[in-house]
């Protein structure tokens, strides 16, 4: 269930079932759901700090990819690195957080779960595993890509977990039926 459409069909049945219990009487017509054009929260910057972000909020940078010296060593959150999974690592996400990373010079992303800290390189936001890199059109040639990084869940110190920027909220609104009309005998 960890692909997006899978996600998004998941998201619109719950907003469908929580659409149909929030009046706690059986209603008749259609539930209507759309999914509104992805905003990502606002202006993204390009500033990275040192402590954790736990807004959410969108960011600007450079990714690169893991080199392949970097495959199945531990990572920060003590899982090992996988070259095909969805990992990345970025130093001020907290671990746990799952992002939507687009690249902007192809608009291909991506859903990443942030595992490890880095990269170390001045000016980069995340690395990604290999295969996450390739799926958003970074190739092994240019090594670096421009990426819009929009935290989807960012969980927090209390064991809570916050929406990010990146989160899609799915609207749902039941319709009435027309009824037909009477005709006077």
């Amino acid at each position: 269930m960890d692909h997006p459409v899978n996600r998004l069909a998941a998201t619109a049945l719950l907003g469908m079932l929580i659409a149909g219990a929030a009046g706690c009487s059986p209603k008749v017509g259609t539930v209507i759901c759309s999914v509104p054009k992805d905003k990502s929260g606002g202006p993204a910057t390009a500033v990275v700090s040192k402590r954790p972000d736990l807004t959410g909020s969108t960011r600007l940078g450079k990714a690169s990819f893991y080199a392949s010296s970097f495959y199945r060593r531990k990572m920060a959150d003590g899982n090992r690195m996988d070259p095909h999974g969805s990992n990345a690592a970025s130093k001020t996400l907290p671990l746990g957080t799952t992002a939507r990373v687009t690249n902007l010079e192809t608009g291909q992303s991506a859903i990443v779960h942030i595992e490890d800290r880095g990269p170390y390189v001045k000016g980069r936001q995340v690395d990604l595993s290999p295969a996450t890199a390739r799926d958003i059109g970074i190739t092994h040639r240019m090594g670096v890509a421009t990426v819009k990084v929009a935290p989807i869940t960012v969980p927090l110190p209390d064991g809570t977990t916050k929406a990010g920027a990146g989160f899609i909220r799915t609207v749902c609104r039941v319709s009435q039926p027309q009824s037909a009309p009477t005709r006077s005998q």
